[in-house]
């Protein structure tokens, strides 16, 4: 819907506009916590990483689609025809959305009672409730493993958004690629994490399985290594000449890094108390999105004076130190246990983790 209202606001006055678009950044920023509350109760413990994976995935799908789209409505019918389009299929989503969704199995009065018994043996009945019990914010606040993971999200977006903003400068700036060209390079990384992605959620639940690795052991993995690639390539893109193989494939490989790290900065939140996540989501993420301003900021920052490979250079040394820092916590303080504050009466997730958390 303000979608749809953008260009009349765009034409009345520039205030109305950023009044609108505040609006607009308003209503995604509910997303991902609505998300991940739902998840909690449509999704099966140990298939949750995938199950994560394949949702969020579509986000970074929907960027490139909307701005492959945009560029060609804006081009045959104008500008306003891109915010008149997506408009359109938001309020048809929406409608969509809101007849077939359900908070969750045991209020939904179209599934069979077989089904619905099978959520509760996967589930179990106290995560299906429909509402869940009093949220224990000081509990929340004060625990040490989700402000691990806060850290642990907020170096994965820093590192992200270093990539997805300030690669392209980097690459026509310092190794002087065409503009024309830049898009489709920068692109390619992108397009190849989507794959890691799912792979890494299935990677991540088939070693969770009973009898293999708990999920304290995966998660922290997963960080460690993803963090840890991505600053590393990070570093190695600001020594890199001008061969664009050498430039895409390593920025292909950070992008993979930040897709491995994903699958704990984006699925932790329902390994350590499912009926919470959503809360626990909206608090990581506001944290994590502080890195979406902070990191095309710092670059802007450091190359003011003039963008030479030297300067660049300390943009990604920068980054790849947030990458470094965000693992070595979430190793230390970070955890995949459910926490004793998550219910009083449910049962462990994961039989491998039902050790209580030392750090709560």
């Amino acid at each position: 819907m303000i979608a749809l209202l953008t260009p009349a606001a765009a034409r009345t006055h520039i205030v109305l506009l950023i009044i609108i678009r505040v609006v607009s950044g308003l209503g995604e920023g509910v997303m991902r916590p609505a998300c991940h509350a739902l998840i909690a109760r449509w999704s099966a413990p140990n298939y949750r990483s995938i199950v994560v994976s394949v949702i969020f995935v579509g986000v970074d799908v929907g960027v490139l689609v909307g701005m492959f789209l945009s560029g060609l409505l804006c081009d045959r019918a104008g500008w306003p025809s891109a915010f008149f389009v997506f408009g359109v299929v938001g309020c048809v989503w929406s409608l969509v959305w809101s007849v077939l969704c359900y908070n969750s199995p045991s209020s939904h009065p179209r599934i069979s009672t077989v089904e619905r018994r099978y959520w509760e043996t996967v589930i179990g009945t106290t995560d299906l409730v429909a509402r869940p019990p009093t949220t224990p914010w000081r509990e929340i606040f004060t625990s040490v493993p989700v402000w691990a993971l806060a850290v642990a999200f907020f170096a994965n977006n820093w590192g992200y958004y270093t990539l997805a903003t300030c690669l392209p400068l980097f690459m026509h700036d310092v190794l002087g690629f065409a503009m024309a060209r830049n898009g489709v390079f920068s692109a390619i990384p992108f397009i190849g994490s989507f794959v890691v992605l799912l792979v890494s959620g299935l990677l991540a639940d088939w070693l969770r399985f009973p009898g293999r690795l708990s999920t304290n052991v995966v998660r922290k993995s997963f960080c460690a290594v993803g963090l840890g690639i991505t600053g590393a390539f990070l570093i190695l893109t600001g020594y890199i000449s001008c061969d664009r193989g050498v430039v895409v494939a390593a920025m292909f490989v950070a992008a993979a890094g930040s897709a491995v790290a994903f699958i704990c900065a984006g699925v932790n939140q329902l390994d350590l108390a499912p009926l919470h996540a959503g809360k626990i989501m909206g608090l990581t993420y506001s944290v994590a999105s502080i890195a979406l301003v902070g990191a095309p900021h710092a670059a802007g920052v450091l190359t003011s004076r003039q963008s030479t490979r030297s300067q660049w250079q300390n943009v990604f040394y920068l980054a790849a130190a947030i990458q470094f820092v965000g693992a070595v916590v979430f190793v230390l303080f970070g955890s995949g246990k459910r926490q004793r504050w998550a219910d009083d009466t449910a049962l462990h997730d994961d039989p491998s983790d039902s050790t209580p958390d030392r750090n709560k």
